[in-house]
This record gives structure tokens, C-alpha cells and sequence, in this order.
């Protein structure tokens, strides 16, 4: 533990990593020791076994994948690893969201039975599709759910059910992504089937980009296993060796070698769940999949477009909610909607709106469908599937996700009743649970700006990939003076601060959509502030810059 520097220490203590196995672990990962057997998941047994009869008999596969930024990386592992076996007799089917919405759907499950399917497997979805499994079974279509949501009481009758949150499933690590699971399976494959098929060892590795893009993606714990596979898919995602990625990057001025969490979460995640909220999923999965610059070119610069598009509709909404919701900031938690709104971007809503409030948020829309559907995010102080478990069933028509985030339909009758119930069912919850949720932001040291150099911030760094359950470091800058107040960006939405401590030491700051007037104190030029802040470093245009990015300022 003496080889380690002081700030590493405290940043290490402070998230419970205090043994010298742990810290090994945490900071040096290993692909070979840190990586559990696939086999100890319920299932993953009969799963592999049922896959190689399917190739081996030339079987109609179907990889059905969920459309957002977990589950087509997660059907790229697949397409991946059929591509390189050799094996062409499968189709990734993704349902349109407007028009078929979240899970198995009857009407394509009717098709592949036109077409003689006889496998599907699923990718970060069907774990509560009961209806639809059995719909498929009686087809004669063999289904294989790998899946990461919660488990309902009564599962659907599948083939086998890859899914380590089962109540009986002994896998130590429980909290894996969609596409996370999928890597399980094809790493349980390949394991049992190597010889057959000639794959060198070691190859399943080079899909640990698309579990990566996923695992940072969806808001999954970054402990454990997770860790594990973003730390290495970030690794392999530097490398860049997928033409459609290199466009978007090209696009986006990120310079692929230093590509960072951030850039996935803010950059290359909202790009690719741009295809899903705003016209077909099948362009992100393009993008992952095409082999020709050309072409992955012309997807990205659509993408990177209908990103854009994405962006101005959420602002408007955005300031719709920011107008009218001053009366409920005291509540519980908050239900918001309007029929005219936008389905497929109320996530990212409700994600902005938790950032803002500090608790849990659902939003509502209808944008022209029959039922009202809407998508909802947690703050962290409560299970939104429990919560939601809890809600009388002739309110909500149908509800899934995991504990962080989820999705939800409501009859129309009973939307206003919603609010209501939701604040009931997490109130039993809270008071079963006796806690008290402390929302205060945890510093983790304070510091001078003397102290804002590389080598602490190459310290902070070997702590990354952040993300859930391990937050970026935050620090505390008491008793600086504001020098210049500068607005910036395309739009004038972004604020650079330039500050100074009593020993003449200066820094930047940097607050992005945020203006003087954000914060809880007024900002002016020679007013003194205390900053909480984390280490950024900028490459932007090429130049390294070593600067603050601002969480709050008091």
C-alpha cells in the first residue's frame, strides 16, 4: 500500500477500497482472474448447447435486440461472433420503438414462424414477455432470453433464461448490462466449443468494445465485473477498428486514442440512441456494422443530424417543464407530461430533470399513439421497478427496467391518479426502508489550485472509468476570486470562469449550459466564491488543457 501516492489512497479509501487485493483489483484489472466463469449463470449450459445444435443444423436464427445504446452493441457481440464462425443463417431483428415498442412483439414473433425461425434470442429484453415466449413456443420457436432486467415473479416459459438477478441463479456478480449478459454467453461458447470452431484464444476480447459503449452507456455499477469490462472495452475502443466508429469520432472532433467515458455517455451513446427516438434503430446498428468508409460516413452524418434535431426538441420540452413545475419542486418525486411530447426522448428528459431536482422523475407523452407511454429515471434513492411493482395494476398497463431506469404505459383515464400513487408506494417504501436520504454532494478532498496539475490528475485518472458506484472525484476550492466571466458556444448556453486564490495561482473553470445566473449565488466579476469542481482535461483542437469543470459553486 506505500507504493501508492497519498491522493490515490484517499480517493481509493473513500470509495471502501482499502486492502491491497482490492486496490490490485481496482486499479489494475485483470481480463483472466477478474472475469467470472460463464457457466456458474443458471442456464448458460443449456443456452450454449442449444445454440450449437442451431448452427450445426443450419438453423433460422434471430438475435431480437432491444434499441437503444445497450442492446445493439450487445447484438453486435453476436453478429461478431457469427461472422467470425462462419455462420450467416441469422437476422438482427429491432423493434421500432414508436410503433412496436419495448420487448418481444407477437406480430414479428408470427413472422419468423413464416420464415421457419426456429431460435430467437434476445438481447437486453423478453424477461417479462410471458405471453409472447409461450406465443413463440407454440410456433415451434425455441427462445433463449439474455436479459439484465428484474426478474418478475412469474417468468416466461423460455428455452433458458440467461439473466444472473434469478433468485436461484448462483453467478457472484449481479448487476451486468444487456449487452454485458450477451458477452457471457458467447464467452460460455466459445469456451465449451473453442476447439470445434478454431477460435484463437483470446478473441472474444475484441468485443469488448461494444460491451463497453453499453456497460457506460446504461448506467450499470462500475464495480465488480463492470469494471472489468469497460475498463478493457475502452481499451479496445481506443484502437477504433470499426469504420462506422471512426466516422462518428471524426465527426464529433474526438480524437479516438484518448477516448474516455465521457465521450461515450455525452457523445457517442446520444448518437446512437438518436436512431431509436427519432427514426429507425437499424442506422445505429449500421453504423456499428458497416465495412465501408463511404457508408459509414453518410450514417454518421445523419446520426450526428438527427442527434441534433433530438437536442432541440428535448430544450423545448425542457423549458415547457422549467415554466410550470416551481409549485412541485417540494415534492417526493415528480410526474411530468403532455400528450404532444415526444416519446422516444422523454428519457433523456427525465435523466436532465433528476440531474436538476435531485429526485425521482417520470415523464409522460402520447405523440399521436393510442396509450400514454413515458420513461423514468431515479436519483438513487429508491428501486423504480419496486416503486412501480407497487402501483395499483389498473393504472399502469405495463412497466420494466431496472433500478435506475425504466419505461411505463398508463391508462388514459387514470394519468392523473399517477403522481399520487407513485408518491404513496415511496413512502411505504421509504418507511419500510427507515433510512434518510442524505442528497448533500460528497467531497472528496479539498485542495489549492497550486494542487490542479498532471500528476494529480493522472492519479485521479487511474481511477477511471467513472461512472455509477464509482463517481467522478470531487474537490473543494475554498476562497477564489472571480477574474472574468466568459459566455461561450455555438448557442452562448456555456460558462468559463477564471479564477484566482489569495497566492495569485489561477485556473478555468468550465460550467456547461449554464450561464451567471445558474447557480444559488449571483456570480460577478471580483466576487469571491467557493468551488466544487471536478479535474477535466480538455483535448480540445488537439490541446491538452488542464482545467475545472464546475458541480457546484457556494
Amino acid at each position: 500500500m506505500n507504493n501508492y501516492p497519498e491522493l490515490t489512497l484517499k480517493l481509493l479509501a473513500n470509495r471502501g477500497i482499502t486492502t491491497n487485493e482490492d486496490i490490485k483489483k481496482f486499479l489494475s484489472p485483470s481480463y483472466e482472474e477478474d472475469l467470472h466463469d460463464p457457466f456458474l449463470i443458471k442456464g448458460m449450459e443449456k443456452a450454449v448447447v442449444r445454440i450449437f445444435e442451431a448452427i450445426e443444423g443450419n438453423e433460422k436464427i434471430i438475435i431480437y435486440t432491444d434499441y437503444d445504446c445497450d442492446g445493439i452493441p450487445g447484438s453486435v457481440v453476436f453478429y461478431d461472433f457469427f461472422k467470425k464462425i462462419n455462420y450467416y443463417n441469422f437476422d438482427i431483428y429491432i423493434p421500432d420503438r414508436h410503433k412496436e415498442g419495448y420487448g418481444l412483439n407477437k406480430e414479428a414473433i408470427k413472422k419468423f414462424s413464416n420464415k421457419k425461425v426456429k431460435l430467437i434470442i434476445t438481447v437486453d429484453l423478453g424477461i417479462n414477455n410471458v405471453n409472447e415466449v409461450a406465443q413463440a413456443e407454440a410456433l415451434g420457436i425455441d427462445v433463449i432470453i439474455t436479459d439484465h432486467h428484474l426478474p418478475p415473479k412469474n417468468l416466461p416459459r423460455a428455452y433458458s433464461i440467461i439473466n444472473s438477478k434469478q433468485l436461484d441463479d448462483k453467478y457472484p456478480f449481479k448487476e451486468l448490462c444487456g449487452a454485458g449478459v450477451a458477452f457471457k454467453v458467447i464467452q460460455g461458447f466459445i469456451q465449451k466449443y473453442k476447439e470445434y470452431f478454431d477460435i484463437n484464444n483470446g478473441w472474444e476480447k475484441w468485443l469488448l468494445d461494444m460491451v463497453g459503449i453499453a456497460t457506460l452507456s446504461d448506467r450499470v455499477v462500475l464495480r465488480g465485473e463492470n469494471r472489468v469490462l469497460a475498463y478493457f472495452g475502452l481499451k479496445v475502443l481506443q484502437k477504433n477498428k470499426r469504420i462506422g466508429l471512426q466516422q462518428l469520432f471524426k465527426k464529433a472532433n474526438i480524437n479516438s486514442y484518448f477516448a474516455s467515458e465521457d465521450d461515450i455517455s455525452f457523445t457517442i451513446a446520444p448518437r446512437l440512441n438518436a436512431a431509436s427516438r427519432m427514426d429507425h434503430p437499424q442506422k445505429a446498428l449500421e453504423l456499428l456494422i458497416v465495412n465501408n468508409e463511404i457508408e459509414g460516413k453518410v450514417v454518421s452524418d445523419y446520426l450526428t443530424n438527427i442527434n441534433n434535431e433530438r437536442k432541440i426538441i428535448v430544450a423545448q420540452i425542457m423549458r415547457e417543464i422549467n415554466k410550470n413545475i416551481q409549485h412541485r419542486e417540494k415534492n417526493e418525486l415528480i410526474v411530468v407530461g403532455n400528450p404532444k411530447w415526444r416519446i422516444g426522448v422523454l428519457g433523456l428528459v427525465a435523466t436532465r430533470l433528476v440531474e436538476q431536482y435531485q429526485k425521482p422523475i417520470f415523464v409522460w407523452g402520447v405523440e399521436g399513439g393510442e396509450i400514454i407511454k413515458g420513461s423514468c429515471r431515479s436519483d438513487g434513492s429508491v428501486n423504480l421497478v419496486e416503486l412501480m411493482r407497487k402501483i395499483p395494476k389498473q393504472i399502469l398497463i405495463d412497466y420494466g427496467g431496472h433500478e435506475m431506469a425504466g419505461g411505463f404505459s398508463v391508462v388514459h383515464e387514470k394519468i392523473h391518479f399517477l403522481e399520487d400513487e407513485l408518491v404513496k408506494a415511496y413512502n411505504v417504501i421509504k418507511k419500510a426502508e427507515n433510512e434518510i436520504i442524505n442528497k448533500d454532494i460528497f467531497i472528496d478532498k479539498e485542495m489549492s489550485l497550486k494542487e490542479v496539475i498532471m500528476e494529480n490528475y493522472s492519479q485521479i485518472e487511474r481511477l477511471a472509468p467513472f461512472g455509477e458506484g464509482n463517481p467522478k472525484p470531487i474537490f473543494m476550492f475554498r476562497d477564489l476570486k472571480i477574474e472574468e466571466i466568459r459566455i461561450f458556444g455555438k448557442n452562448k448556453n456555456h460558462l468559463e470562469l477564471l479564477l484566482m486564490d489569495d497566492n495569485k495561482d489561477k485556473i478555468k473553470a468550465i460550467s456547461f449550459f449554464s450561464n451567471a445566473e445558474s447557480f444559488k449565488i449571483p456570480l460577478e466579476d471580483g466576487k469571491k466564491i467557493n468551488l466544487v469542481a471536478n479535474f477535466e482535461l480538455s483535448r480540445w483542437n488537439g490541446n491538452a488543457d488542464l482545467r475545472l469543470r464546475v458541480v457546484d459553486i457556494i
